[in-house]
This record gives structure tokens, sequence and C-alpha cells, in this order.
């Protein structure tokens, strides 16, 4: 299992209201650090630097690596995320049925997409919940970016790696940009509104 892979069962299984673009966005951030510590990628500033082909055995993952950029100048980390986070809840969403590790929904949990399912009890899940029970740093880090479990500390502290303290920073703010977006549009969407309206 992956970082993004146990985040994905971690948000479904507290159920915490999170918003499919931002789980994207920090899925994404979650691949690119698993490719740092696999050592298929280095940091170089805001640049992701391509390494050596990855021995993955995860697809998602696989997909992840095949997608970076190999010329100069390099894939900034913000364009990274937006670009490789599209859509990619429903990705993992869709690769865990495949695998087995989601069900129908009974009743009560978090609903992604149209039908409503839930982690089952696997190896997977019971992975994800010990990482998560540890306090993992890089797992509370992205979590808390999403706002699940506000009441951790400042996870970033405890990120020993300058490079996946850049990404989870990244992630950070990709995550804020959306958050602003979605108010302005809301904003937009009200005056738009009020015109049709009139006095």
């Amino acid at each position: 299992m992956t970082t993004a892979k146990d985040l994905f069962i971690i948000a479904m299984d507290l159920e915490h209201s999170v918003g499919q673009g931002d789980l994207s966005l920090a899925l994404a951030g979650a691949e690119l650090i698993d490719l740092i510590g696999a050592g298929a990628v280095a940091v170089d500033g805001d640049r992701i630097v391509p390494g050596g082909p990855p021995t993955l055995d995860d697809r998602l993952m696989g997909q992840a690596a095949a997608g970076l950029t190999r010329q100069a100048p390099y894939e900034r980390i913000e364009d990274w995320l937006w670009r490789r986070g599209r859509d990619l809840s429903a990705a993992y969403q869709a690769g865990l049925e495949e695998q087995g590790e989601l069900k129908p929904q009974r009743s009560g949990r978090l609903s992604f997409g149209s039908e409503r399912v839930e982690p089952v009890d696997s190896p997977a899940r019971r992975r994800a919940a010990d990482r998560w029970k540890e306090k993992e740093p890089v797992l509370a880090a992205l979590a808390s970016v999403v706002g699940i479990d506000d009441e951790r500390s400042d996870d970033e502290d405890d990120l020993d790696d300058e490079a996946v303290t850049t990404v989870v920073a990244a992630v950070h703010d990709a995550v804020m940009e959306l958050e602003a977006v979605r108010q302005r549009r809301t904003i937009e969407n009200a005056a738009f509104a009020n015109l049709w309206r009139g006095p």
C-alpha cells in the first residue's frame, strides 16, 4: 500500500467531510512523497527532478511516475499537484473497489461520487489505521491539510525531510487556493442571483 491509499482509507474511515478536490490534491502530494522515498524523484527548489526508473508494484503510482516531466526545465510541484490531482480521488476509489478494498456502504458513511462505499476490514485498512494511530508524520501532515483531525499539532514540524516538507507546504497552498476559488464562485453566484432577482 502507498501513502495515498492510506490517506484515502483514513478519509473514508473517519467519516470526515473532505472535498474531492482537496483530497485529490493531497493524494497527488502523497504520491510525490512516495516517489521521493523510492528515489524516483528529487526536489530542487520548487521543481520535481526525475531520478532513475522506480520499481513500483502499484498501478496508480506507476502512472504517477510515468507522468513525470523528464526534460528541463522540470515541472513545478504546484503544477504537478494540479495536473496529477485532477479527479485523483475518483481514481483511487475505483482502484480500491477493483481490489476489493471497498464495499457498498450500509449507512452514514462518507460519500465519494454517486455511489456510497466504505473500506472493508482488510490488511490494507489495518495498516492505514496503524499509521494513523502512530501519528506517522507524513500521513498526519497531509490529513491535517485537508482538515482531518484538526486538533493535532502542526505536524509539518515533525517532518525531518526538507523535500517532504516542501511538498506538504505546496499541498497546503494548493488547497488554500482551491478554497479561495470556491469562495469567489459562491460570491459571484450570489451576486448573479441577486441581479436576476432585481430590486
